[in-house]
């Protein structure tokens, strides 16, 4: 019989693929295209340089199967699954020993239907691009697997109407509980998350009426901190590259607006596209340049506010580009505290907010909430000014 037929092996079986059962045989097959669809039936068949393997199919291993293998009741093993915090950590340990041996896959979704609870806890961010962002995920998860639950990650750009689907594509799994990037939504996202009656915590802004709990970072004032900041420093003229998205335009917008309360002039209010790059910030900055130059050659300097710090690095390799000397003709601040901040040559000034601070908070909230607690918890995060010597 031809080789690569549907067959897939001899009559009597001499190919060494298939016995007569049909079932399928460790050999060695140097063209690997030959294949035996009896094998099929009775496992999964996986190839590996030149050697093919059947793997048989099993029994699904029970929950009771885990039991008996670690020692324990079957009740024990399901408060491993969903209630860890109930269960000693050496027989936790020992229950996760067998559950890793025996490759046991508990059904979540049928135990969720029966306690209304999925262990599961969806969280929606703009973008992972941003180690602010990154480092909320990070902490949000850390302290949610740490009690049983998982996080189910969605990303929404900065588009309203993207977060909208999300949330309804989200809630349809049943998450236990929600976190959400920002405190503005729209009316159908609202009415969705109110239907849902499951804790939601907003994070990374303030709001007057939020939905739920909330985790915030006021933006405007932290604008104003930095004109304030700069002002301090003797500064007079201003610019500012703010993010189209609405928290960045919010620190971009107080900045500019403290800048002129305290009589400065704003040379520049130049808007990028969210998410924010390098290559927006050097492009903005490139725009700038000549009336940079002009103001440094009549002795005057220019103070500018980045949105994030990946523009404000951007803006520093540009004016190093044009010989804009840092800070004698122009000082910089970014916003976030990130990793490049400190390293960046120079170093520059930045705003801290912790994004892990936010992620713990936001995760402790959402913990006592699935633990019975009642109330609506909100907290502020604090955000500073980090002087380096852009400014």
């Amino acid at each position: 019989m031809p080789r690569g037929s549907d067959a897939g092996c001899d009559e009597d079986g001499r190919d060494g693929w298939c016995n007569e059962e049909g079932r399928g045989e460790f050999r060695r097959d140097e063209e690997m295209t030959h294949e035996c669809v009896a094998g099929y039936a009775h496992g999964t068949i996986a190839t590996t340089e030149g050697l093919i393997v059947s793997l048989q199919a099993r029994p699904p291993v029970k929950l009771s199967d885990v039991a008996a293998a670690a020692e324990v009741a079957p009740m024990t093993v399901s408060r491993v699954l969903n209630s860890p915090e109930r269960v000693s950590a050496a027989t936790a340990q020992r229950v996760r020993a067998a559950i890793e041996r025996l490759g046991y896959v508990p059904n979540l979704v049928a135990g969720g239907l029966s306690s209304r609870r999925t262990r599961m806890v969806a969280a929606i961010v703009p973008t992972m691009a941003h180690p602010m962002f990154a480092e909320l995920v990070q902490n949000f998860t850390d302290a949610l697997r740490a009690r049983g639950y998982e996080v189910m990650l969605s990303l929404s750009g900065y588009d309203e109407v993207s977060e909208a689907a999300l949330v309804r594509a989200v809630l349809a799994r049943r998450p236990d509980a929600l976190l959400l990037t920002g405190a503005t939504h729209d009316g159908p996202t609202r009415q969705m998350l109110a239907d849902a009656a499951i804790p939601v915590v907003e994070v990374f802004d303030v709001a007057r009426r939020p939905i739920d709990m909330l985790v915030g970072v006021d933006h405007a004032a932290a604008g104003a901190a930095v004109a304030a900041y700069f002002r301090a420093k003797g500064h007079e003229r201003f610019a500012v590259f703010g993010a189209s998205d609405a928290r960045a335009q919010l620190r971009a917008a107080s900045f500019a607006a403290a800048a002129r309360r305290g009589g400065g002039t704003v040379v520049a209010e130049t808007v990028i596209p969210a998410p924010s790059t390098i290559g927006a910030g050097r492009a903005a900055l490139r725009e700038l340049v000549p009336a940079l130059l002009a103001a440094a050659a009549q002795g005057r300097r220019t103070a500018l506010f980045c949105s994030s710090d990946v523009v404000a690095f951007g803006a520093l390799v540009e004016a190093a580009a044009h010989g804009v000397a840092v800070p004698d003709a122009l000082a910089v601040c970014g916003f976030g505290d990130f990793e490049l901040s400190a390293a960046s040559d120079p170093p520059f000034t930045t705003v801290s907010v912790e994004g892990a601070r936010i992620g713990r908070h936001a995760a402790m909230f959402v913990l006592d909430r699935l633990d019975g607690a009642a109330d609506a918890r909100r907290v502020q995060v604090p955000f500073r000014v980090i002087e380096r010597a852009s400014s």
